[in-house]
């Protein structure tokens, strides 16, 4: 401004849906944590509605001024880097002791119109609405193109279970109404299947037996775990951290370098440390996780819990013409039955229930066939990404652009040069 004054104004992207349910869960959510104490930028204004004379939803905020942790990470010593890690986990345990009556998104009860479903939030230190409640769920996956004109449960969720079933139950109502076949959305996918379009049946199918399975998911004799809460489900360098889908950091193994580090090329050795700092930065989380925040680690550790996780999370995406994936996850979950349905059922309830769901021999073999051929796929495109470098929504800095549009175009040119005949 012109007596110096700097804040932030945001727009939502052109893909954002429903935009103005987005922008007005998200200022709620700040303003409550900062209500709580929780360190989060302060809203200093906003609009929930394109009906302005900018056109279009905004929020004006705090700008935060500091060093990016993304371009630092790398640099920190070891104990610099548990102290970051040990402060994060300080204000997750925070966010984590606040109570809300069901699953959702947060909003100021003035944002929602009326008719919409919502819960109210009260003050836990008195018994006064506090002019917060739990309306629909945001995720962008309940919204997706058409899928935001089916009228479908988004929430509240009053119980686990519901929250649970609402993403695979809204892609069958959209499958119902719009699917038809697809070619893999990933195009490196698409040799597996001759270059045929996949149908929409199968995953239908597929989303089907995720429902009769989706009550055996859910902690029942835990129900600290399955109390609603906040948390960050992005956590990487530039929004903090995260080492998702790693092996070595799922299974809570204490990270060290390769015996043959000695033996590695430079390139090498410099990938095996970078991956080794990841490694640590899980560890380290996991480890204070553990001791500050005794709910969130109970979850983490839960039998199965990332597989829990893979099923709920691609029960719930748009369908792509990906049949394979879920399917993966359920074939999983039908092999391991025992280990994961046993400890779910109530007392009294029979640990030799049987599986709902069923692969034939074939199927299981053909599927992880499949899955495997993709994951090899999903891997060379990675690589590219890599050479590129680029993550999976294409964006660079302004700075990075000139540069890494020069790799790209070298990288298509070396492919083309590589292919065996014109229709490759």
């Amino acid at each position: 401004m012109r007596d110096g004054f700097q804040f932030v104004g945001r727009i939502p992207y052109p893909i954002t849906e429903p935009k103005h349910l987005v922008v007005a869960s998200e200022v709620a959510t700040m303003d409550f944590l900062r209500s709580h104490g929780i360190p989060v930028p302060q809203i200093y204004s906003y609009s929930a509605t394109s009906e302005n004379a900018a056109g279009t939803e905004y929020v004006f905020m705090e700008l935060i001024r500091g060093t990016n942790l993304g371009d630092i990470w790398f640099d920190l010593s070891e104990k610099a880097r548990i102290t970051v890690v040990s402060k994060l986990v300080e204000l997750e345990s925070r966010m984590f002791a606040l109570e809300f009556p069901a699953s959702g998104s947060l909003y100021y009860t003035k944002d929602l119109q009326a008719g919409t479903r919502k819960v109210a939030v009260t003050i836990s230190s008195s018994a006064r609405d506090s002019g917060f409640c739990i309306g629909p769920d945001t995720r962008l996956a309940l919204w997706h193109g058409k899928r935001g004109n089916i009228q479908i449960d988004r929430g509240p969720y009053t119980d686990p279970a519901a929250a649970l079933i609402a993403g695979a139950k809204k892609e069958i109502a959209y499958l119902t109404k719009f699917g038809r076949p697809l070619h893999p959305f990933q195009r490196l996918r698409r040799e597996i299947y001759n270059y045929q379009k996949q149908s929409p049946l199968d995953h239908f199918d597929n989303l089907d037996k995720y429902l009769r399975i989706a009550p055996y998911l859910i902690p029942h004799h835990n129900e600290t775990i399955t109390c609603s809460t906040l948390r960050h489900s992005n956590l990487q360098p530039n929004n903090v951290l995260q080492n998702y889908g790693d092996d070595i950091s799922e299974s809570l193994t204490i990270p060290e370098l390769p015996h043959n580090f000695d033996e590695l090329s430079e390139i090498k050795q410099f990938e095996q440390v970078v991956l080794l700092r990841k490694r640590q930065l899980y560890y380290f989380y996991v480890a204070m996780t553990a001791k500050l925040n005794s709910t969130h680690y109970d979850a983490l550790a839960y039998d199965f819990s990332i597989l829990r996780r893979k099923l709920f999370d691609h029960a719930s995406y748009p369908w792509e013409g990906d049949n394979v994936t879920l399917k993966a996850n359920l074939i999983c979950l039908m092999e391991n039955w025992s280990s994961i349905a046993a400890p779910e059922l109530d007392e009294g309830g029979d640990s030799r229930a049987s599986c709902p769901i069923s692969f034939s021999e074939d199927e299981v073999t053909e599927c992880k066939r499949l899955h495997a051929v993709q994951i090899e796929a999903d891997e060379q495109l990675q690589t590219c990404r890599d050479v590129i470098g680029i993550g999976p929504e294409g964006w660079v800095p302004l700075e990075q652009y000139k540069e890494t549009k020069q790799r790209e175009v070298k990288l298509k040119a070396n492919v083309l040069e590589a292919a065996e005949s014109k229709e490759e």
